[in-house]
């Protein structure tokens, strides 16, 4: 069985505010795509890795990733999320299954890469995740509740996402003849018919999006120290 890890590093970071895009601010001593990418790097599970990153980071991705021996190639990503994926799994090859994984993920346990792994080759499609912990509200355009859902059955979707590869390029494919742009990988999977297995994550498995997560990314890495 092959399996391919698609880190996707192409983000513009604007929520984090600055000139340096988020995947390559610092955490601790190393930019956070550093990090990511080392962990994928060392799972035995893992084949190789595509990144996907914009066309005027290429070079810096190159240099980052210089001393990974699962980096396969560095492709550039498209003007939405969606069609940065396709770009990646259109270079992969003799796959069986692929894991997409946001760059600014630096935290994710090599357990529960494995184990997205195991569930995607037996129900073809998972997502990693976690309950919520708040109440959750559905407000109208007028900020007004109109419903509060049972917690129980909310969750957190995380990455990795990890599919069958067949299972996953004619879910893109067919979300690219529809014109459909789904919210993440599971959503496209999802549109296409598929069922998607959840699978339980960890909360340490932030994504770095806002100077807020910085600080708690930075109180993560003291805590394992």
């Amino acid at each position: 069985m092959k399996v391919f890890a698609l880190i996707m590093a192409a983000g513009s970071g604007k929520r984090m505010g600055g000139s340096v895009k988020k995947q390559f601010l610092k955490l601790a001593d190393k930019e956070i795509l550093s990090h990511t990418l080392e962990t994928f790097d060392r799972c035995s599970a893992v084949d190789g890795i595509v990144i996907v990153t914009s066309a005027d980071e290429k070079d810096h991705v190159k240099e980052l990733s210089a001393n990974m021996s699962k980096v396969i190639c560095i492709t550039e990503g498209g003007s939405e999320r969606q069609y940065s994926v396709l770009n990646g799994l259109r270079i992969l090859k003799e796959c069986d299954i692929v894991l997409i994984h946001d760059g600014v993920r630096p935290f994710v346990r090599q357990e529960d890469i494995l184990t997205c792994i195991w569930t995607a080759q037996s129900y073809g499609a998972s997502v990693l995740g976690v309950p919520v912990k708040d109440t959750v509200k559905v407000c109208n355009a007028e900020g007004e509740i109109t419903a509060t859902p049972d917690r129980k059955t909310l969750w957190l979707a995380q990455t990795p996402q990890a599919f069958k590869y067949d299972i996953i390029m004619k879910a893109y494919e067919y979300a690219e003849k529809e014109n459909f742009l789904g919210t993440d990988d599971a959503s496209v999977v999802e549109r296409y018919g598929i069922k998607v297995k959840m699978v339980m994550g960890n909360y340490n498995n932030i994504k770095i999006t806002t100077p807020e997560d910085l600080i708690l990314g930075n109180a993560i890495i003291a805590r394992m120290q």
